[in-house]
């Protein structure tokens, strides 16, 4: 069985950018809902198909699969609840863990957050200088929600 731990943070600068990789990530929704969604992502040549459970906390049950890039180009274009959600993933080593962050595109412009998966909840770790408020809780937050309520509308409400 597949779980996801992730905490998740807005930015408070732009130092994680030095050493940043970055990819573009496409990513549509067959369904969303609460408490379970089925995403199809793009990132270089290599599709994925995952499904996601109702978060507990910070936790939730997660099973990510690959699978042929013409299916997943098929799949956002064909089967997927419109308009796709694009970003760039930086992945930066801090301190021994791993960050991802994503520079959301489109309608999303302007939104950055950082992302670090845990074995355990309660697990420590070091806070890099750039990172800013957590918002792990906020489902205003999740890709999910970003592509029914994108960021360029928050400003308006």
């Amino acid at each position: 069985m597949g779980k996801e731990i992730e905490r998740k943070f807005l930015l408070a600068g732009d130092e994680w950018r030095k050493n940043a990789r970055g990819h573009v990530f496409r990513q549509g929704y067959i369904g969303s809902r609460p408490g379970r969604t089925v995403r199809v992502r793009t990132c270089n040549n290599t599709g994925f198909l995952t499904l996601k459970g109702k978060s507990s906390g910070i936790t939730r049950l997660e099973f990510e699969y690959p699978i042929p890039l013409s299916d997943a180009n098929t799949l956002l274009a064909e089967l997927c609840e419109q308009p796709l959600v694009e970003k760039i993933r930086y992945l930066v080593d801090y301190e021994g863990f791993r960050w991802e962050i994503d520079e959301f595109l489109g309608d999303n412009a302007g939104l950055c957050i950082a992302e670090i998966e845990l074995s355990a909840e309660d697990q420590p770790f070091p806070r890099p200088p750039w990172l800013g408020e957590e918002v792990s809780g906020d489902i205003r937050y999740y890709n999910s929600n970003l592509r029914e309520n994108p960021f360029k509308n928050w400003k308006k409400q």
